[in-house]
């Protein structure tokens, strides 16, 4: 059975070694999110009550991580918000449930805590399923203006985004300096950066956005 808890500062290398395995040439040659796990536990948007592990036979196998993030309403309303990520688990133990319920079970104490949205940026086939929609259905954008199609919107209270155009603004901890987490991922084992598909349709997703009907 699969423990879920919150995470302890001695397990802190091996989440990022757990957060680099799977996300190593999934998006990108390499990657980032584990040097995002390593500077986000300092960060002041960072929810240490949010951040938990899944633990197998005493075994950490996975991780989600949330922080702060905000939307902001026509009339000049302010929600402060979640997001979450990276989320992972070990590529061994993929497609196995775990992932499914560390996020359940993270949803369920971010109600306990307060938060009633959750706004996210990942393929929808991953997370319709939890309960995500896009972003265009709850009229949450960018800045620009625009809705795009990585974007996704999960109410934790029913009907709480419902009557007004919303602007989404995540914390600037995820705007991630690639020289640094390249100096950061040599700390680490070698491992072969790659090209490979999962790029492309990570490229596709995070440049596709949805026109919203008149």
């Amino acid at each position: 059975m699969v423990i879920i808890r919150n995470e302890r500062e001695t397990d802190f290398r091996t989440v990022e070694e757990i957060t680099r395995r799977a996300f190593y040439n999934l998006y990108i040659p390499g990657c980032v999110e584990h040097y995002l796990v390593h500077i986000m536990r300092q960060h002041p948007d960072f929810i240490p009550q949010l951040d938990f592990v899944a633990e197998l036979d005493g075994r950490v196998i996975g991780n989600i991580m949330y922080t702060k993030a905000t939307l902001s309403g026509d009339s000049g309303q302010k929600k402060e918000i979640l997001t979450f990520g990276p989320v992972c688990i070990q590529p061994e133990y993929q497609r196995k449930g775990y992932g499914k319920q560390l996020m359940e079970y993270s949803f369920e104490q971010a109600g306990k805590l307060g938060y009633d949205t959750i706004v996210i940026f990942g393929n929808p086939g991953n997370y319709v399923s939890r309960g995500f929609k896009s972003c265009c259905k709850y009229n949450v954008s960018l800045e620009d203006g625009s809705y795009p199609s990585a974007m996704l919107v999960k109410e934790l209270v029913p009907g709480v985004l419902n009557g007004t155009h919303w602007i989404y603004r995540d914390s600037p901890v995820m705007q991630v300096n690639k020289e640094a987490a390249l100096h950061f991922d040599k700390t680490f084992e070698p491992l072969e950066r790659c090209v490979q598909p999962s790029q492309e349709e990570f490229y596709i997703h995070s440049h596709s956005v949805i026109q919203k009907p008149e």
